[in-house]
């Protein structure tokens, strides 16, 4: 199936529901197309974890700003399944899975999202630094006072940050260790 052919036929919301955590992966299975045919939901999954890495830079960026104590939160439009994502990768070394929109109820770009996220952590939106590789989640972002940097590559990452006051500590080979 193209991926054409599997936009045309995909429910227009079941996804979007399983990510807000308003349905779970059984209701995502028996409505994920609008005819109602079934489809390999464990080799969905398991399609998933393997496409899963990190991306080349991120992991030594995240390991320095934990290293200098930043705080450091995931904010994804994800379901239940952002587990699988810690399984593999152990992000949770480096951050905390705190705004996900299966836990929250909310997704990106949603405002309300964004202003969540402040309230919970008791913050001005100014002091958060919202990164994203959609502009439009980082338009979101901005509306509601937060800066934003636009994700392109490692490199251009810790040079943005880097513009914005953020320190990094230095990562000595073999500190990390991926697993």
């Amino acid at each position: 199936m193209s991926m054409k052919e599997l936009l045309e036929s995909k429910h227009p919301t079941a996804w979007s529901e399983f990510e807000m955590g308003l349905i779970d992966e059984n209701e995502l299975a028996k409505k994920f197309f609008n005819d109602g045919r079934s489809f390999d939901l464990e080799g969905l999954k398991a399609c998933m974890v393997r496409a899963y890495e990190y991306i080349d830079g991120v992991e030594d960026i995240l390991y320095s700003l934990k290293q200098n104590n930043y705080e450091v939160h995931a904010f994804t439009n994800y379901p239940v399944w952002y587990q699988l994502v810690e399984e593999k990768l152990k992000l949770s070394k480096y951050l905390s899975w705190t705004f996900c929109s299966c836990t929250v109820g909310k997704r990106k770009p949603s405002p309300d999202f964004y202003l969540h996220a402040v309230d919970h952590l008791n913050v001005d939106p100014a002091s958060c630094i919202f990164i994203d590789d959609r502009m439009t989640n980082i338009e979101a972002a901005l509306s509601v006072g937060m800066v934003g940097l636009q994700f392109k590559n490692a490199e251009v990452l810790k040079k943005d940050l880097c513009s914005l006051g953020v320190e990094f500590a230095p990562v000595h080979e073999g500190e990390i260790q991926v697993q």
